[in-house]
């Protein structure tokens, strides 16, 4: 390992140390309704090699925001709903009272400007008690280090939410990275479940991207170029998106022990 590698791996972990410390003052309380970002680590470093254009963090920053408003004016003391957006595409987790609840939220959200999706995993019961979050933001804290251990994979491709042992790994990565992430998170003790939110792009397409941030950089340019499928989506009447953004793609099945995509567009990955 190089001097630089060296130095890098020890300010993401810093960074992940300091950024899961904040989110444990600031989650863990008994009487949160809203979680927004779920446990993002954020740092100069990582927000430079995010594969996302500038303009969709800012958005995901943006859509974050707005959601959480909006939950908020329609919350009760039966809902614990945590937001995360990763390329203008919404996760929802945490638990409400009701079906209605349920909908309600997700069609708040659907309506904020520059969303293109949401991926609803509330569940209808009680909400997360404080050892339950406190597990999962330790789990969260080991899925990040166990990634960025991995020499076979970028473990700023993905964002990691954790909602009672359930894992949600959000993020832009071929089908390589994406089944290699899988495998890492299901290997961390805790871990119930992983669930993927990923939009799978070919290796050519991330190639080219990468490509084009190089050239970016070597011209002094700021920000990576977003990383495009060849087949864009058509985009939604109501949504603003002012770069092309790849399809949802579900993974196929790797054998008979993985499951079909669930009615919702996310794959889910049991732990063996």
């Amino acid at each position: 390992m190089t001097l630089t590698t060296m130095t890098t791996t020890s300010t993401q972990r810093f960074a992940l140390a300091l950024t899961l410390g904040a989110a444990m003052v600031a989650g863990l309380s008994a009487c949160v309704p809203l979680v927004v970002g779920g446990a993002a680590v954020v740092g100069v470093g990582m927000v430079a090699t995010d594969r996302r254009s500038s303009g969709a963090q800012l958005d995901d920053q943006g859509i974050e925001l707005r959601a959480a408003a909006r939950v908020r004016d329609i919350a009760n003391d039966q809902m614990y709903v945590s937001v995360t957006s990763y390329n203008r595409q919404v996760l929802l987790t945490g638990a409400v009272g009701s079906d209605a609840d349920r909908r309600r939220v997700e069609d708040e959200v659907s309506r904020i400007v520059n969303v293109r999706s949401v991926v609803n995993e509330l569940t209808v019961g009680s909400s997360s008690t404080f050892q339950d979050r406190s597990n999962d933001l330790y789990i969260t804290g080991k899925v990040k280090a166990s990634l960025l251990d991995a020499k076979d994979i970028f473990a700023n491709s993905f964002k990691v939410v954790t909602e009672r042992g359930v894992v949600y790994l959000m993020g832009i990565a071929t089908r390589r990275e994406t089944d290699r992430a899988t495998e890492i998170t299901r290997g961390v003790s805790g871990v119930v479940k992983v669930v993927r939110v990923v939009e799978v792009v070919s290796e050519a397409d991330l190639a080219a991207s990468q490509a084009a941030n190089q050239a970016a950089a070597q011209r002094g340019g700021t920000g990576p170029a977003p990383v495009t499928s060849a087949t864009p989506s058509a985009p939604s009447s109501s949504s603003t998106s002012r770069v092309p953004l790849p399809p949802m793609e579900p993974l196929p099945p790797a054998g008979s022990s993985t499951p079909a995509p669930s009615s919702n567009g996310v794959t889910t990955s049991p732990v063996r």
